[in-house]
């Protein structure tokens, strides 16, 4: 290797990236050695969360009725008081 000071010595990726075996992290070891005794649950990729709740139709029509009655209210009260 060509002459490197030591900062470029110290964070050669290329030198690091070439290596013939890389140690998994100790994450991956603790669980390799977890799962030996007691392997996991098969589970689907992205389990899908559980359902809803699920509102009716009627909750939600009134919501709307309600949030527009309030927003005319605001915009009435904001236009009388304009108006004084």
């Amino acid at each position: 290797m060509a002459e490197l000071d030591d900062w470029e010595r110290e964070f050669d990726h290329t030198w690091a990236n070439s290596a013939e075996h890389k140690e998994p992290s100790a994450r991956a070891r603790m669980l390799a050695a977890r799962w030996k005794e007691t392997p996991p649950d098969p589970a689907p990729f992205r389990a899908d969360p559980g359902p809803a709740p699920r509102r009716t139709s009627w909750a939600s029509t009134a919501m709307v009725i309600g949030c527009v009655a309030v927003v005319m209210i605001v915009i009435g009260w904001a236009q009388l008081r304009a108006a004084f």
